[in-house]
């Protein structure tokens, strides 16, 4: 099969997984379990789409991901999907960079997954909590883009949760999954 035809069809399955997974996710409805459950599959699907498929389809999987997200209800907000695309890109390519090729369970995979959890949590508490809802608060709250509130007292008040811990717990409840069954995925697409 051509390379080209490969990364897209391998491309469109992991974003369609992640979108059913997304949709799925969007019918639960406590906002914590919501966020802890969709979180968890999102960051699986994105750890194991880049150390299957590569670093290209990781990102692109990445940056669609919080579009899609937004679409059902899970992001928050318009103005979370940047910094989540962000988030997602650093975790992906630092997962890249560092587990790379390697096939074998081990310490490169742990300190991989670990660095990777922690930069994600850290990028999204930095633009969201701090820029979006500190630094940038005065100027974004209540403003209107079209019909669009851009940031809401109820936003506000509701979005430093939503970024703080439970970013870490997902990334590495999701990067753990993915590693646990990278194995088997590999084994039956003969990677």
């Amino acid at each position: 099969m051509n390379k080209k035809i490969r990364w897209i069809t391998q491309t469109a399955v992991m974003l369609a997984l992640l979108v059913t997974l997304q949709w799925v996710g969007s019918f639960i409805p406590e906002q914590m379990t919501k966020q802890l459950i969709t979180g968890t599959m999102v960051n699986c699907v994105l750890a194991v789409t880049v150390l299957l498929v590569g670093l290209s389809s990781g990102i692109t999987v990445a940056l669609i991901s919080p579009v899609c997200a937004f679409l059902f209800g899970i992001a928050p907000n318009f103005i979370t999907v940047a910094p989540i695309m962000a988030g997602n890109c650093c975790y992906v390519a630092l997962l890249h960079l560092i587990v790379g090729k390697t096939r074998k369970f081990g310490w490169q995979q742990i300190v991989a997954l670990v660095s990777a959890a922690v930069v994600k949590f850290g990028v999204l508490y930095l633009l969201v909590v701090k820029l979006i809802c500190g630094i940038a608060s005065d100027a974004l709250l209540g403003k209107k883009l079209g019909e669009i509130v851009v940031l809401a007292p109820p936003m506000l008040k509701m979005l430093p949760t939503m970024f703080a811990w439970p970013q870490l717990v997902t990334a590495l409840c999701g990067g753990i999954i993915a590693l646990a069954i990278l194995p088997v995925l590999r084994k039956a697409l003969h990677k």
